[in-house]
């Protein structure tokens, strides 16, 4: 089963359950927040972000073909395959057309085709992918584990002796969470986002922060702050 979706490249990796502020102002995703609002109420405001794997858009882009690890949408734009849809919340519409709205990470979405010439914008026919916890009871049994590491890797991270923060025990939640707030590359965390289960996820994290863990450790400095690391706030 496949649905229509608008796509949104962006250089940065969604989440379901994350929440990502976005200010519109390129005419064409402009006219994208006109569709979403004028959708009946009972609808799902609802576009997927998918990152961008090379190049940026360009004004017309033209059909291409896939690549090995990636959708080519133009000569000049590369898409990832796997993207999350975002939901808007908030929106402020400003007088000059501009808006700012907030968003969450809903589900995933595999792109199955794109379609480059039914507007300004692109629109994506994906296929939607399952949650999944994997093996029975041993993302239970993994996220402990996982958990402990990341709150060393926070802890060092800002130089504090505690976290200070709660973090969720659900493991698919945490699963999400980490993938999202640690100091990763954009590669690792569209690894993560691409992993088929939540056990998957969960051990492709605990080898990831315990490889950052030995490098923090091993060098004993951080460039910058973990805030300025996680900002996920994007213009389009």
């Amino acid at each position: 089963m496949t649905a229509a979706l608008p796509l949104f490249p962006l250089g940065t990796v969604l989440f379901p359950g994350l929440v990502l502020p976005l200010h519109i102002f390129e005419e064409r995703y402009r006219k994208l927040m006109r569709d979403l609002m004028a959708l009946p109420a009972d609808e799902a405001r609802e576009f997927g972000v998918v990152a961008i794997r090379s190049g940026w858009e360009v004004e017309h882009a033209t059909p291409g073909g896939e690549s090995s690890d990636g959708l080519t949408t133009s000569t000049s734009l590369s898409l990832y395959e796997v993207g999350c849809s975002a939901q808007v919340r908030q929106v402020t519409e400003h007088p000059d057309g501009r808006f700012d709205i907030v968003t969450v990470g809903r589900r995933r979405f595999r792109i199955v085709d794109v379609d480059t010439t039914a507007g300004p914008y692109l629109h994506g026919r994906v296929e939607w992918l399952d949650e999944s916890a994997g093996e029975p009871g041993l993302a239970d049994a993994l996220a402990p584990g996982v958990l402990e590491v990341f709150q060393r890797y926070l802890r060092m991270l800002r130089g504090e002796t505690s976290t200070g923060e709660q973090l969720p025990d659900d493991p698919n939640v945490l699963s999400h969470l980490v993938a999202a707030t640690a100091s990763l590359t954009m590669e690792d965390r569209q690894s993560l986002l691409a992993e088929p289960d939540t056990v998957s996820r969960l051990r492709a994290e605990r080898k990831l922060l315990s490889r950052e863990v030995a490098l923090l450790d091993q060098i004993r400095a951080v460039p910058a702050t973990l805030a300025e690391l996680s900002n996920r706030s994007a213009p389009n």
